[in-house]
């Protein structure tokens, strides 16, 4: 059984995650700071299942200013999950984002070499690729969002202490997670949520901007998986994403039908720092951890209009 850290873990993947090593025999230790980025109801309201698993530790602690050496003691490998989430807000709060996402993350890589952790696995995403996320992981980096930036700065905090402090690290880029439990402020959640209380559903631009959705549990799938095969996984960087690229109009349209009732669309301007395409090449991913991800965007939204029907009306 290996002790594992997860920052982050009151979080939408992060619970995921969490309850995944549980299920493979492994002590996990959660943190989280309840950033008011959304309600802390709904963080708590993730942790209730794992509270009441024995192999589960919590502390409520923020990595920006906490005593980290305590929370790694007996520590093995750490999923960093943590961050500042979101596009519009890294504009107008870019302190809370550098902070956050840079500040912390350079905190916690210091207090992991101190403590000699075997493996540092740090969560990223798609936006370090910029307005087209369509390559492999070799593809140019140019994030166009203060978000995307200091999720890019992470990334090379990470090599930086990699090279010159022997951390064994891996990088996992994330595409559009969905799914039960999704964050309020994310696309789905909101169409859906609108769709519930016949409320008038935004769409910035045109609606063509497109996704490669990655369900949950094909997400914390990728994330164990390289956790699982250390020595395939360290020093590398792997797109974790989904198999189907679709439009916000195609998804909306999806919706429909599982509503059976028509959206009530309007139409702004486009995002600034928003992504137009993006399309995960799992290929390396594929190849090197046996990543397969199982479920289709039919299916997901399924699951999530199941889940967002027994949260009722706002």
């Amino acid at each position: 059984m290996t002790t594992v850290l997860v920052t982050g873990a009151a979080g939408f993947v992060g619970s995921r995650l969490a309850t995944a090593l549980l299920d493979r025999g492994h002590h996990v230790i959660g943190v989280d700071a309840f950033v008011p980025y959304y309600p802390r109801p709904l963080k708590e309201r993730n942790l209730v299942p794992l509270r009441a698993r024995p192999g589960f530790t919590f502390h409520e602690a923020d990595l920006r200013e906490a005593a980290l050496a305590p929370l790694l003691e007996g520590v093995e490998a750490v999923f960093h999950l943590a961050a500042q989430a979101g596009l519009l807000r890294s504009w107008r709060e870019f302190d809370t984002y550098m902070t956050c996402n840079v500040l912390a993350t350079q905190r916690l890589l210091d207090a992991a070499v101190a403590a000699r952790i075997g493996h540092f696995l740090q969560i990223s995403t798609s936006s370090v690729y910029g307005r087209f996320a369509t390559g492999d992981e070799n593809a140019p980096l140019a994030p166009v969002s203060p978000y995307g930036i200091t999720k890019l700065a992470a990334e090379h905090l990470c090599h930086a202490y990699a090279a010159n402090f022997g951390l064994p690290v891996t990088i996992l880029r994330l595409f559009s997670v969905y799914g039960p439990g999704q964050r309020p402020d994310m696309g789905y959640h909101i169409f859906m949520r609108a769709l519930l209380d016949d409320a008038v559903i935004t769409v910035d631009g045109d609606g063509t901007d497109s996704r490669s959705n990655t369900y949950v549990d094909d997400c914390v799938e990728g994330l164990v998986l390289a956790f699982e095969q250390p020595a395939r996984s360290i020093g590398e960087t792997f797109n974790i994403g989904g198999g189907e690229e679709v439009s916000v109009n195609q998804v909306l349209a999806l919706l429909q039908e599982l509503a059976g009732k028509s959206p009530r669309i309007v139409h702004g301007p486009p995002r600034p720092g928003d992504q137009r395409r993006t399309a995960a090449d799992i290929g390396k991913a594929q190849r090197l951890l046996g990543y397969r991800p199982r479920t289709t965007l039919a299916q997901g939204l399924a699951a999530q209009w199941a889940w967002m029907q027994t949260l009722g009306r706002t």
